[in-house]
């Protein structure tokens, strides 16, 4: 198959969790012997074609045509804000296209009703229920011709690594609780916390806080060993998550993860996680400091470990393939 995919940006230079669940995917494609191109619509660093896991990148400043590439696509795969022009590219060339869905607002479920998605794919269970609610409610929408439940991929063995010793935040948008991380650091001055700096949004500013090392933004090829062999606890206190991968990569490790009981951060984290209300300072403090004895933090771990397991993606990931590879017939 030649699969074309329109994303506003791609690894290595931005690596949230939405295009990490979209190269997965591309990977899983390339490895069975398929070509995948990723062209971008914002323009960024680079400015020459290059390739990464087997997947090929088109800056938008190469100037490249992507027209040529669309009339050659076996099938067309989008998500986010390129979704409805990519949608009406597919239905103008006769292509299929698949929608990858990363959140349950309204333009997620309103752009991929367009009328020519062959196949959206929802990153939960709780994502694939709202979209039912949302097509019951607006009757005049149209289904997507098929859909399925692909969990953001994450391969354990990629992630696993012995843990160390800080208190942990990836992205500190307010939006991802930076804000209370800062209180909460202030607040516990005999901790050692690091902060990761996201690929989006406002970044909280920690200079003033001694006990907080802040490091910049992360390729994904890098967080084993830049950010989880440095960790002993993740911290998810986000307002909104609809899955939460970095949650799951940190659970390879058997590293604990408190997090906001988030609908998506339930489903994903499991067992695994453990659950305080983000405004609940004193409650991430009491379970930080409990974590620091031994026994609690081997049971935590233990339960961490035992969630990885549970979400090997190899099922999800085969019938994804499968799904794709009939549309292009």
């Amino acid at each position: 198959m030649q699969v074309v995919a329109r994303l506003h940006a791609a690894p290595p230079r931005h690596n949230a969790g939405a295009e990490w669940m979209a190269w997965s995917m591309f990977r899983v494609l390339v490895e069975r012997g398929h070509d995948v191109t990723v062209w971008l619509s914002r323009y960024g660093e680079d400015h020459e074609p290059y390739e990464l896991d087997g997947v090929k990148v088109v800056p938008l400043e190469s100037r490249l045509d992507f027209a040529t590439a669309v009339r050659r696509a076996s099938v067309l795969v989008s998500h986010l804000e390129n979704v409805p022009s990519t949608a009406a590219l597919a239905r103008g060339y006769g292509k299929p296209f698949v929608a990858i869905c990363h959140n349950t607002f309204l333009p997620t479920f309103r752009d991929m009703a367009s009328g020519s998605t062959a196949l959206a794919v929802y990153n939960s269970e709780w994502m694939a229920r709202e979209a039912e609610l949302h097509f019951a409610e607006h009757p005049k929408s149209v289904r997507p011709e098929a859909s399925m439940i692909v969990r953001p991929p994450v391969f354990a063995a990629e992630y696993a690594t012995k843990p160390g010793d800080r208190v942990t935040l990836i992205n500190t948008n307010p939006d991802k609780g930076g804000v209370l991380f800062h209180r909460l650091a202030a607040q516990m001055p005999d901790v050692e916390f690091l902060a990761v700096k996201g690929s989006y949004g406002e970044q909280t500013d920690y200079s003033d806080l001694p006990n907080v090392e802040e490091v910049e933004h992360v390729s994904g090829h890098e967080m084993r060993d830049k950010v989880y062999a440095r960790t002993r606890l993740l911290l998810m206190p986000s307002f909104y998550e609809s899955w939460g991968r970095a949650g799951v990569e940190a659970l390879a490790s058997g590293i604990p993860v408190l997090a906001h009981p988030t609908p998506g951060l339930c489903e994903s984290l499991g067992e695994g996680g453990i659950f305080i209300e983000r405004q609940d300072l004193d409650g991430y403090e009491a379970v930080i400091r409990k974590l620091r004895t031994a026994a609690e933090y081997r049971l935590a771990s233990k339960r961490a470990k035992s969630r990885s397991a549970e979400l090997d993606p190899s099922a999800d990931l085969a019938a994804w393939c499968s799904v794709v590879e009939g549309l292009a017939r």
